[in-house]
């Protein structure tokens, strides 16, 4: 009777590929692992974020007021934040400067493709004209927010929320980027990771911190 010899080269692809991914999703690694794949993405140029060619150019009917929710914190009803050291502030606290309100969670694959360069962005802009808010709204805790990014070493601002959300901020998709205006105007809305490192972002934030 003739017995056939068991070969690594028998297993199709399909296979060795299903078992990587079982390895990484026990050991929690599937959500970065899909992230740095997408990111790959990113670097092809394609998902470069989509900001108005200039001030100029932004449309009248197009920009949600914000300023409600900036003014609100008077009332004691605005946004609330906290950030990574317990510390809460005031979402309106931010009226006068530049926002980039950006709208994440550690779990989300397109979250972790975009955040390098978000990083690279705020390396070059941030500033006390030009705030960053990456909020998280991850239901697991502060805790696993700050490891991920300790284990990240980024530097940009991050928060939870610590109140609910204002509608102005309801988003289909996660993560929701808003650029938001001194004056408290949601200038742009980009749904879905995009490449925020760009010239052209870079300019568009300089110019509305410059107004």
């Amino acid at each position: 009777m003739n017995q056939k010899k068991f070969s690594l080269k028998a297993i199709p692809g399909w296979a060795y590929m299903l078992g990587i991914f079982g390895i990484l999703y026990l050991n929690g690694l599937h959500t970065e692992a899909i992230g740095q794949v997408q990111r790959l993405l990113l670097a092809t140029g394609i998902k470069n974020a989509d900001v108005p060619e200039s001030l100029q150019n932004v449309d009248a009917t197009a920009v949600v007021d914000a300023a409600t929710v900036a003014d609100s914190e008077m009332a004691g009803a605005g946004l609330q934040l906290v950030d990574l050291q317990g510390k809460q502030i005031d979402f309106g606290s931010l009226k006068g400067k530049v926002v980039f309100l950006n709208i994440w969670a550690t779990w989300c694959p397109p979250c972790i493709a975009e955040m390098p360069n978000i990083q690279k962005l705020y390396d070059k802009v941030g500033s006390d004209k030009i705030a960053f808010v990456m909020l998280s709204v991850d239901e697991g805790g502060m805790n696993k927010v700050k490891k991920f990014i300790e284990r990240k070493d980024y530097t940009f601002p991050v928060y939870l929320p610590a109140s609910q959300f204002p509608q102005e901020f309801y988003s289909n998709a996660i993560p929701t980027t808003f650029i938001i205006s001194p004056k408290g105007k949601i200038v742009a809305k980009q749904e879905g990771m995009a490449d925020y490192n760009t010239p052209e972002v870079v300019e568009f934030l300089q110019n509305l911190a410059a107004e």
